[in-house]
């Protein structure tokens, strides 16, 4: 048995880690949000200005649904995309299953910015992807609505983020025991009713964290709008940066901030409570 001097000595750096980038910028965060700014000054009168502003201006009300839309979009595809990936690698792929999983997570080896640029690269007006519509005839020009637009930020996001949904899933849908899978069908019950009465439920605890990781990235990115959203694409956090930038609004920055942080850890609690509930049952 270690001692609890020991212990202590041990959890003391990772403590004072967390303490340090975490949680005291998050106080820092919390603390600017209650206060104001005034001829380029900011000053420490506490009030609820900036909550009360980001409620009653429909911009930002706006922004925050507008956003909430990417994400959920960028959710749902990754998940249609995410899922019957993993499944095939899961009970299909036989010997190749390595090779393929190998394949699926090379991405997240590539910097977030050079995929971003490639991306830019596909949908502009000289594109790849404008060239080989002109070149089978379907457009007789170059289609400017496929770069910065919502439908390039929702492309890019579900590109980056499709990985981090599929790894959970495929965690999941690798921990189902077999034999449960063999009784299914031992019993009579057809591939689909094995599917959606054993395989599904059973893998909800790892499509419910894969949906959670892309609603939750893809709701404080700001990157993949500044690339390829354009003016029509602006999200939540993009408004945040100006405020926290040429703005020079940290009050206001803030109290969106500590909004959508509040809205993450709810999310993020109502989603665990949701997977506790399915690995129960």
């Amino acid at each position: 048995m270690y001692s609890r001097t020991y212990k202590l000595f041990v959890s003391l750096p990772p403590i004072l880690w967390v303490s340090l980038f975490l949680l005291v910028p998050y106080l820092l965060m919390f603390l600017h949000s209650f206060w104001t700014v005034r001829d380029g000054v900011i000053l420490h009168h506490w009030n609820f200005a900036n909550y009360a502003t980001l409620f009653k201006n429909p911009l930002y009300i706006e922004v925050l649904f507008h956003t909430a839309r990417i994400a959920a979009s960028v959710t749902f595809l990754s998940l249609l995309l995410g899922y019957p990936l993993a499944y095939f690698l899961s009970f299909h792929a036989g010997p190749r299953k390595e090779l393929l999983y190998q394949l699926v997570i090379v991405p997240l080896w590539v910097s977030y910015l050079v995929r971003g640029y490639a991306w830019k690269t596909i949908l502009g007006s000289d594109g790849v992807l404008n060239g080989f519509l002109q070149y089978l005839h379907l457009t007789h020009g170059p289609v400017s609505a496929l770069l910065y637009s919502p439908f390039a930020v929702v492309l890019m996001l579900t590109h980056i983020y499709t990985p981090f949904v599929f790894l959970p899933i495929y965690a999941s849908l690798e921990h189902i025991p077999r034999p449960l899978i063999e009784a299914s069908q031992d019993l009579g019950a057809s591939p689909r009713k094995t599917f959606f009465r054993v395989v599904l439920p059973l893998s909800l605890p790892g499509l419910l964290a894969g949906a959670t990781f892309a609603f939750v990235l893809s709701l404080g990115d700001f990157l993949a709008p500044l690339l390829v959203g354009g003016p029509s694409g602006t999200m939540i956090a993009n408004l945040v940066q100006s405020l926290f930038g040429a703005a020079y609004d940290w009050p206001l920055g803030a109290a969106i901030s500590v909004f959508i942080l509040i809205l993450t850890l709810a999310l993020l609690a109502l989603m665990q409570r949701a997977e506790k509930r399915w690995s129960f049952e």
